[in-house]
């Protein structure tokens, strides 16, 4: 990646770009760290929880923890240390230097029982640094101040509502002028000065003298945590394209799993905004169907096999069993009420309303079925044929499939406009019904293969003849438009068609005309298509040019392929972090950050560049 170098008094303005940010996670919480050293946003002790810091929706009262070195000549260049998700910010000003490093702490068993501990450890480096301090926890989206209280010896408690906060530290910290702490200390070669948060319940913390981890403890937890971090990312196996970018979304999309229940959240932010000072901003804390099949899918391309079976148990789980009751997305707990409400927050740079929770997952949308049973078809050809329990949740599915793909839907963009027949929809229905049929047959399960190839045969025909427009012969956004839809880029991936049909390469080129602006690709243009949400503009869509980029690698058009993965990849912040939207205009990363969609998608595309993906098979 890229290494970028900041000034220091630039990277403390008020709402930094939001590719200025870091993740940090440890499969439960997500933090984001800006360049300047302050966590800005932070969910504990789940990523979908409510915000103890969220300066990011609201500079003025959202709360914050930053470690920033005193003055404005400081400059600060940034990390991760490879194959982990261990961030280190480096600050150097006159020959002096002092690295900072930001992680939440990881061991062995810490799927059930995790320490939910962040940890921001200062090192000289050379000459003497001095740092601030500042902590100032602002529980349930900043709407809440804490109870500060001494605890013990260099340890304080933050209790407010539900939700409290062990703060410890090496140095002194004080009572501010801001209802938070603070403090200063200087670092020289190999000093170190440790800051632990660890998350807990109030009743954890009222009760008289407690203690933080010791200076020893913290240098273990980061030993620990990188060598976790890098014995999860060594079972990969990729030596393709952009190998170090390829990895580093794969650790992305691990950060984003929640590991108790093996969900995946789309996004560690909300209402991160697709157009600046717009509405269309969403709460992706949570587990989409779609988003998850496609992340477990690419992490599989390059030998990380195991999130799939978690997710496959999830989606099984979450439903209760039953397809009839099963829901597009869940929180990463399995909780199906999201229900979508609004906060009295500034908003990222005024861009309002901030959401928590997400109205979409009442929508009815289709694909979310041949999704799963494209799931079910990935895992039986790595040798894992369903039981008995979970050939009898693929056949309900399938059956449901059957009975309601003739419905209209919202689509995978989930439109809040009227319900229509989306083509990539039907197309997914096609792909439910044609992986049970391959189930069915290849392990020897009963199954009422006659209705379901029926079912699949009318399910082709219908597509055929609506969703192509036979004047230019390519596939449209939905029957009866004309208009291009980005999603039809996915085409191939079902197996519907294959990536060189006649109709399919078509659809590739009128996408290039339509939807290409400035080498990204839009999602639909939104004055062609009612969303819902009027015709406002929003930036390109990068997942849809990793998507383009992957279709031209099956056509053999290789150097196009090329150009479209190299100006998506360039738009990842130095740290190799992708939004889900970019502005040319502005040269801005937009909407929800890091988003899974993008990194997924940028894997496959690499792979399907670099020649060692397998076709899907065309039936």
């Amino acid at each position: 990646m890229r290494r970028e170098v900041r000034k220091l008094a630039q990277a403390t303005a008020e709402y930094p770009p939001i590719g200025d940010y870091g993740l940090i996670s440890d499969c439960h919480s997500m933090a984001l760290v800006s360049a300047a050293g302050s966590i800005d946003w932070c969910c504990m002790p789940r990523v979908d929880s409510p915000a103890c810091f969220s300066r990011l929706l609201d500079w003025r009262s959202g709360g914050l923890c930053s470690v920033t070195p005193l003055g404005t000549g400081h400059v600060s260049s940034r990390q991760y240390v490879p194959e982990t998700m261990v961030l280190v910010t480096t600050f150097a000003e006159d020959g002096s230097e002092a690295r900072l490093y930001d992680c939440f702490s990881m061991r062995s068993g810490g799927r059930d029982d995790p320490r939910r501990e962040l940890l921001r450890i200062v090192e000289g480096v050379r000459g003497r640094v001095e740092f601030e301090v500042r902590v100032q926890p602002r529980f349930d989206y900043g709407t809440l101040r804490p109870w500060l209280r001494r605890a013990g010896s260099r340890t304080w408690a933050a209790i407010g509502g539900p939700d409290g906060l062990l703060i410890s530290c090496d140095g002194e910290l004080d009572l501010d002028d801001h209802h938070g702490l603070c403090g200063r200390f200087a670092v020289g070669p190999g000093e170190r000065v440790r800051l632990a948060l660890r998350y807990r319940r109030p009743h954890q913390l009222d009760v008289g003298v407690l203690q933080g981890p010791d200076s020893h403890t913290v240098d273990e937890h980061l030993e620990e945590t990188l060598h976790w971090w890098r014995r999860w990312a060594q079972k990969g196996r990729y030596e393709g394209l952009d190998r170090d970018g390829v990895l580093r979304s794969a650790l992305v999309l691990k950060a984003l799993t929640n590991a108790p229940t093996g969900a995946i959240a789309a996004a560690a932010t909300t209402s991160l905004p697709e157009r600046l000072g717009g509405e269309r901003n969403w709460d992706y804390r949570y587990s989409w169907i779609r988003d998850s099949f496609l992340s477990v899918r690419s992490l599989a391309l390059i030998g990380l096999e195991g999130e799939a079976d978690g997710f496959r148990r999830f989606a099984q789980r979450s439903a209760a069993g039953h397809a009839r009751d099963l829901q597009i997305m869940y929180g990463v707990g399995g909780e199906r009420r999201l229900t979508e409400s609004t906060l009295d927050l500034d908003g990222y740079r005024g861009s309002r309303p901030v959401r928590i929770g997400n109205a979409a997952a009442e929508q009815l949308q289709l694909d979310a079925y041949g999704e799963l049973l494209l799931l079910a078809w990935n895992w039986h050809q790595r040798g894992a044929s369903p039981d008995d329990d979970y050939w009898r949740f693929l056949v309900d599915l399938v059956d449901l499939v059957c009975e309601r793909w003739q419905e209209p839907d919202r689509g995978i963009w989930e439109m809040r406009g009227q319900p229509r027949h989306f083509v990539h929809s039907k197309v997914m229905c096609w792909a439910a019904v044609d992986r049970g049929l391959a189930l069915a047959r290849d392990s020897l399960r009963r199954a009422p293969t006659q209705r379901w190839r029926r079912a699949e045969d009318q399910i082709r025909e219908s597509i055929e003849a609506h969703g192509v427009d036979p004047q230019r012969g390519c596939f449209v956004q939905s029957y009866g438009s004309t208009a291009m839809d980005a999603s039809l880029l996915l085409i191939p991936s079902s197996g519907f068609c294959a990536a060189d049909d006649p109709r399919m390469a078509r659809t590739v080129d009128l996408v290039q005309q339509e939807l290409v602006e400035d080498g990204l690709v839009l999602r639909y243009r939104t004055d062609q298509a009612d969303d819902g949400l009027g015709s406002d503009r929003e930036g390109q869509f990068l997942a849809c040019t990793f998507w383009l980029a992957e279709c031209l690698a099956g056509l053999g058009r290789t150097a196009e392929a090329r150009e479209f993965f190299d100006r998506a990849a360039s738009t990842r912040n130095d740290l190799g972090l992708f939004a889900e939207e970019y502005d040319a205009a502005s040269r801005q990363l937009l909407g929800n950050f890091p988003q899974g969609l993008t990194h997924l998608s940028h894997i496959a595309a690499a792979v399907a560049l670099a020649g060692t993906a397998s076709p899907a098979p065309v039936k």
